[in-house]
């Protein structure tokens, strides 16, 4: 009998037999299509596409998981997720896993304590993920990993490579010292610092970076600023610096822990008559899409959110295939746009 067409309305629903007698192959070359399996010719993969696409067949994600034990699902644990790089981490994630063949299904937490993580994670288990990846940039939710155990193999996407399992992770260290490096070889004599929130391993990162350079160029570092991501933060940070230049203190190179405290900052720079790069120059974190449209285009260290769920993703495939976990790190990048500059003769 015929193969049914997509014209023809079947009785029944279509099943991998029909493909396969459209591909003129087997019911084994169609499953490997279906999953990715390498070991299938060019030519027959595509006979196989092209039957699949003139059927519309649509494979059962049920009855492909009894046969291969696999849904094809990755879980993400997530918390924070207004903000701009957990946003981001999470969009690289999905993308990545998309291109793999996976769903990422997610659960966003309200906070990320030890117990909401564990019933979160319990709960994709559950659900019949494959793999699991947690968001940890908090120091709470790094304890809270360190006392759960999945039933399915669980990777971090976390601030640094300090953790126990396997994970991915942006050298932050890296990133902020390009940027103290940067101001310093402008010819600043020293580099004030806006950090982000206590309990950030991002910010205690950089902070802890931005402290080392300065201690290695035997520079004194000043008091540093806290700030909790937002601009408005910023903004109370840079009118402390104002008012600490119009005290005396020689004010003119900051490294700020992320763009958006570094907008905010801008703004009391502005309100303040200060000139940004000529009185004061300003470095970021992060490289949001506004960072090379601002009023002076803001210099910063970029982090590549693409390149870090790629490599979540292949963390969790090569687990899945039996391999030994490796570090991931990605090292980030130091953008130079128009808020830094050598220093007013005088005032370095």
């Amino acid at each position: 009998m015929d193969a049914p067409t997509a014209d023809s309305a079947p009785t029944r629903p279509l099943a991998m037999s029909d493909v396969a007698a459209r591909a003129g192959v087997s019911h084994q070359t169609v499953s490997r299509v279906i999953n990715r399996h390498p070991n299938v010719a060019v030519a027959t993969r595509a006979r196989v596409l092209a039957a699949i696409a003139e059927l519309g067949y649509r494979p059962n994600g049920a009855a492909r998981a009894l046969a291969t034990g696999s849904t094809r699902t990755i879980g993400l644990v997530t918390s924070n997720i207004s903000q701009y790089g957990p946003a981001q981490t999470m969009l690289g994630l999905e993308h990545a896993a998309r291109e793999a063949g996976y769903f990422l299904t997610v659960s966003v937490l309200d906070d990320a304590g030890a117990r909401t993580m564990t019933e979160a994670i319990d709960r994709l288990a559950t659900q019949s993920v494959d793999a699991i990846v947690a968001l940890s940039t908090y120091d709470e939710a790094v304890l809270a990993l360190r006392e759960v155990h999945a039933a399915v193999p669980l990777i971090t996407v976390q601030a640094s490579g300090d953790g126990d399992g396997p994970a991915v992770w942006v050298d932050q260290e890296t990133g902020a010292a390009l940027a103290t490096r940067h101001l310093l070889d402008l010819g600043h004599r020293t580099v004030h610092h806006v950090s982000g929130p206590a309990g950030s391993i991002e910010a205690a990162a950089r902070a802890s970076s931005w402290r080392a350079v300065l201690d290695s160029a035997g520079a004194r570092p000043p008091s540093m600023l806290r700030g909790d991501w937002l601009p408005a933060s910023g903004h109370a940070a840079g009118r402390e610096l104002v008012a600490r230049r119009r005290g005396g203190e020689s004010v003119t190179a900051v490294f700020v822990a992320n763009d958006q405290m570094a907008f905010g900052l801008l703004n009391a720079f502005h309100e303040a008559g200060l000139r940004v790069p000529d009185d004061v120059s300003v470095v970021g974190f992060d490289n949001v899409p506004e960072a090379p449209y601002y009023i002076p285009p803001l210099t910063t260290v970029r982090q590549d959110f693409a390149e870090l769920g790629r490599r979540g993703v292949q963390l969790v495939l090569g687990l899945l295939g039996g391999e030994q976990a490796r570090p991931c790190p990605v090292v980030p990048q130091l953008l130079v746009r128009a808020t830094t500059a050598p220093p007013t003769r005088g005032k370095g």
